[in-house]
């Protein structure tokens, strides 16, 4: 019974939360962090929100990292590509 209580509890906290945070690193951090709260002293729905909001935060930061490491390659690929080629040896 709790666990339907809680899985219940979970998905009606996840779509509440609205479009932007309907994601699956909010859904994982939202079940890690409910599951936590619950444990910890029967704080399972403000886990849920707290591990969403984490979550988002984690991948938002892992999304900017990938896009400055891509835009570094892109820069380098640019940087090689407009160097002169060197002479040939004769």
């Amino acid at each position: 019974m709790k666990t339907r209580l809680i899985a219940a509890t979970l998905m009606l906290s996840l779509a509440s939360t609205g479009a932007a945070y309907a994601k699956p690193s909010c859904a994982k951090g939202a079940i890690v962090g409910g599951v936590g709260g619950h444990v910890a002293g029967k704080h399972g729905l403000l886990g849920a929100a707290a591990g969403c909001a984490i979550g988002h935060h984690m991948a938002k930061k892992q999304e900017r990292q990938e896009r400055e490491a891509q835009a570094r390659a892109n820069a380098q690929a640019q940087a090689n590509s407009q160097q002169p080629a060197p002479a040939p040896r004769k």
